[in-house]
């Protein structure tokens, strides 16, 4: 029995299309937080999330509660970062439904 031809070998093709779908699907649902770039914005972004209560201050701690997850952040980069994934996430979620 022959061997097979290596060239006519196609069993990896399938696996580099999917990977490369996805890729193309995180980057489509992907959430651009670049333009978090300095502590003023995301103070701004912060206080906005305050008085929409859906961050807490706890300056005992020095610490910001996300409240929908629950989550804690001592950095308000941090903290605005998460909640536009956790949005995104969120978002995602009742399209997919």
């Amino acid at each position: 029995m022959p061997s097979p031809d290596p060239h006519d070998d196609t069993s990896c093709d399938y696996e580099q299309f999917e990977k490369e779908q996805l890729t193309q699907d995180r980057d489509a649902i992907g959430v651009d937080t670049a333009d978090v770039d300095d502590d003023e914005m995301a103070q701004r972004l912060v206080n906005d999330l305050v008085d929409a209560a859906v961050v807490t201050l706890v300056p005992e701690d020095q610490v910001l509660v996300h409240e929908p997850s629950g989550t804690t952040f001592d950095s308000t980069t941090q903290l605005v970062v998460f909640h536009r994934g956790w949005a995104a996430g969120r978002d995602a979620d009742v399209e997919a439904e």
